[in-house]
């Protein structure tokens, strides 16, 4: 895909956001609208994988460690074709497949059940791990969010990372700033969050979490390092696409009522005309 392209991919996958979680009363559109650049790049340029065939040995692995923005993961998936688009209306329903939290055992394209915050960035380096060991040619990605990064165990699992030299992984932090109680730098600040990864021997990239040139050449310098893992820490906004959710900690996991639908998918279709006509 082209930039024009990758950018109107992302604004249909903010539109299934907002719409999945309007439908379910219930989840969290802020955090998920802030990574919609990041899915979308991930899952339409970097990974190795097949819709078709979700298991393939060799496919790249992905999880998502902040796994309360999985609205923002199902509609990446669904646009990818691993499952129809359709099914994103049922999220959080009885008798839905698409939990609250990714569920490896009945979603196709998910690699790793994920909830408790820092247990994504464990497994990834676990399976990251195992790659080496294989010496298998797959590689790890795993999202992680900057209110997340406050856990211990995110830093456990760094360590190991750095000590293993797992050149084979890619650790990106979704930095909004925002957490489910405010600004993180007002709650617990994990700043300067470049300079932490760095002490644990990683390779740091610091870029724009919304200009696809920026991911684009943030994912392709990370390939390109050896002998030790690479943090992508991407700077965004919450509740990034919809006017009255940007920059808002209040919509970390709030749904919208059907005015506030109306005015989200309003905005997100004038982007859309917008790109349209670049």
């Amino acid at each position: 895909m082209n930039k024009s392209e990758l950018m109107k991919t992302a604004n249909e996958i903010r539109k299934s956001i907002v719409t999945a979680v309007h439908a379910a009363k219930s989840g969290h559109p802020g955090g998920s609208l802030s990574a919609a650049d990041i899915y979308t790049y991930l899952y339409f340029e970097e990974l190795n994988i097949d819709p078709k065939d979700p298991k393939k040995a060799d496919r790249d692995r992905f999880v998502l460690s902040k796994g309360h923005t999985a609205p923002g993961y199902y509609s990446t998936l669904a646009h990818r074709g691993f499952f129809p688009v359709e099914d994103l209306t049922t999220l959080r329903k009885v008798g839905s497949y698409l939990q609250g939290h990714p569920d490896m055992k009945h979603i196709p394209g998910v690699d790793m059940s994920s909830g408790s915050l820092g247990q994504g960035i464990s497994a990834a380096v676990g399976m990251a791990i195992a790659g080496k060991m294989d010496e298998a040619d797959y590689r790890v990605y795993t999202l992680l969010g900057d209110g997340e990064i406050q856990e211990g165990q995110v830093w456990e699992a760094s360590m190991l990372a750095g000590f293993r030299k797992l050149d084979n992984l890619v650790v990106i932090v979704d930095n909004n700033n925002l957490q489910i109680d405010g600004r993180i730098d007002e709650v617990n600040s994990p700043y300067p969050i470049d300079k932490k990864f760095e002490a644990f021997n990683f390779h740091v990239i610091n870029i724009d979490g919304h200009d696809f040139d920026q991911i684009a050449a943030a994912f392709k310098e990370a390939r390109e390092t050896k002998g030790m893992p690479t943090a992508i820490i991407a700077k965004t906004i919450k509740g990034k696409g919809v006017s009255f959710m940007e920059d808002q900690a209040g919509w970390h996991g709030k749904a919208p009522n059907d005015e506030e639908y109306k005015i989200a998918m309003e905005d997100l279709e004038k982007a859309g005309e917008a790109l349209c006509q670049k």
